[in-house]
């Protein structure tokens, strides 16, 4: 539990009470490599913290297997869209390397919200800063060429590459395995 608390402090410090709050409604979770942790057509009643591993969140349209994002060690995941609304996801979230991950029950967390103002203003700056990303990425589709969202990517990933296999990487870029390939064989 420590590695999330030292992520929590990041966003907004908490205090021992908090944190035992928080570690009492959480399990850690081992997973084995290309594992659905939760699968698509599930309400998202979990809100995971990676300690260890690589995770994506992916869909399917048309069939094509399409990733939406990819989530490395100290990082939150969660299908919000879902968990906030109670409803089924179309999506899913698979890891891409054996995993550990601290699962913490999200109906818990939020009845904690009223006694512990502190955890309710931590996650309100951890989903804050989540839908920025969102945007972001967003945008970067709206405005950027496959090649400059390719090296976004890898200035915030940098080894990608050896951790994702490269049709995972090509879907989330939107373009085709082999104009990713012309794209790395210029850099």
């Amino acid at each position: 539990m420590e590695q999330l608390f030292q992520y929590f402090k990041k966003f907004n410090p908490l205090s021992k009470d908090a944190e035992n709050a928080i570690a009492e409604i959480s399990t850690m979770v081992s997973i084995k490599k290309n594992k659905d942790l939760q699968p698509i057509g599930h309400a998202c009643k979990t809100i995971y913290f990676i300690n260890k591993g690589v995770a994506r969140i992916y869909y399917f349209k048309d069939g094509i297997d399409i990733t939406e994002g990819f989530f490395f060690e100290n990082s939150i995941i969660a299908r919000v869209e879902s968990l906030f609304t109670g409803k089924p996801s179309r999506k899913a979230i698979q890891v891409l390397e054996d995993a550990e991950i601290v699962a913490i029950d999200a109906n818990a967390l939020f009845k904690l919200y009223n006694s512990f103002p502190e955890i309710e203003r931590l996650f309100r700056k951890i989903f804050e800063a989540a839908y920025v990303d969102t945007v972001n990425r967003i945008e970067g589709i709206q405005f950027h060429t496959a090649e400059e969202r390719y090296k976004a990517l890898l200035n915030e990933a940098p080894n990608v590459l050896q951790r994702v296999p490269l049709k995972y990487v090509a879907s989330y870029l939107g373009i085709t395995q082999v104009s990713l390939s012309r794209i790395r064989a210029h850099h």
